[in-house]
């Protein structure tokens, strides 16, 4: 990093499967922003969701905690005992703020959030309901419009995050369709093609704030997708995701890096480029240490997967 206390942006997209990412060797032409935003930074091309539902990669990313099911997001007098990466960035004086345009209580996401001790929470009830979409919340160009209206006056150093949701069924977005058909994967696709562009706005106008050369900026999704292919629950393609470094603190850009990890690495692969310490996060691993071993687990209701360099094995209890 260019600075020692950098500002901390942690963007989660909903959905976000590696099998519609170009970089990763996706689907070409639906995310050509992300392609360019992980040009100037670092991409990890090997990188896999910890579970399959969005409450499980939130406490993956944010608290370092491997997927379980149910979800541990579901009993608060659990969810109290968990270190969280907010914890332990206001430690050292940073403002925090975390930014979701759906609803506050989905998935008990409030009390973990609640828990976690965010100094200010934006949900869906904070705009407008004339910018409500069909189910969840408001559109992703909404959010970010308000999170970069926000950031102006935001005391820094500042650390936020940020979910997405437009990409979520039943995939409805504010454009028109750039793909012709109304099957579920071609929804998918526009839905995930109109996230890029709000994304791709989003960092065109952030490299223009004052705070963009001591900002750092973490993309991530919160779990992979069955489609397109339709993947069964065990497949490696429906948890692989990507995962970008980018933003003006970042002081080396275009690095590919294979390592195997897992959302649960973010943490402490962030807290030990902050020289804050990480050792609350005992799942967690330095996937910038290379001297640690590879590997990356998930599971799912009835099984678990198991990635390291030396291939996969998955294990399904039902069959």
């Amino acid at each position: 990093l260019t600075t020692t206390k950098p500002n901390v942006i942690v963007i989660i997209l909903e959905s976000y499967t590696s099998k519609f990412v170009g970089c990763l060797g996706g689907e070409p032409g639906l995310t050509p922003h992300l392609d360019s935003i992980a040009k100037d930074g670092m991409l990890l091309t090997n990188i896999y969701a910890s579970g399959d539902r969005s409450e499980k990669g939130l406490v993956a990313i944010l608290s370092g905690y491997p997927s379980q099911n149910p979800s541990i997001i579901k009993t608060p007098t659990k969810t109290e005992g968990l270190p969280h990466l907010n914890k332990s960035i206001r430690q050292q004086g940073y403002h925090s703020t975390y930014y979701y345009e759906g609803e506050p209580d989905f998935a008990n996401y409030n009390s973990y959030l609640l828990n976690a001790g965010y100094d200010k929470i934006i949900s869906k009830c904070d705009f407008d309901s004339r910018d409500y979409n069909s189910k969840w919340g408001v559109h992703d160009h909404i959010l970010f419009n308000r999170f970069l209206k926000d950031l102006q006056t935001e005391k820094q150093p500042f650390f936020s995050t940020l979910f997405t949701l437009s990409s979520h069924e039943p995939y409805d977005i504010p454009i028109a369709p750039k793909f012709a058909g109304d099957d579920e994967t071609t929804k998918f696709k526009n839905s995930f093609f109109y996230t890029d562009q709000c994304i791709g706005s989003f960092i065109g106008e952030a490299k223009k704030q004052k705070w963009w050369d001591s900002t750092l900026i973490i993309m991530v999704a919160d779990h992979g997708h069955r489609l397109p292919g339709d993947d069964a629950n065990d497949a490696p393609s429906k948890f692989r995701i990507p995962l970008i470094f980018t933003g003006g603190a970042l002081k080396e850009k275009n690095i590919i890096n294979k390592t195997i990890g897992s959302q649960t690495d973010i943490v402490k692969t962030l807290l030990q480029q902050l020289n804050i310490s990480a050792d609350d996060f005992k799942w967690s691993k330095n996937l910038l240490d290379t001297t640690v071993k590879q590997f990356a687990f998930y599971n799912f209701v009835d099984g678990f997967g198991f990635v390291t360099p030396s291939g996969v094995v998955t294990f399904v209890n039902v069959s």
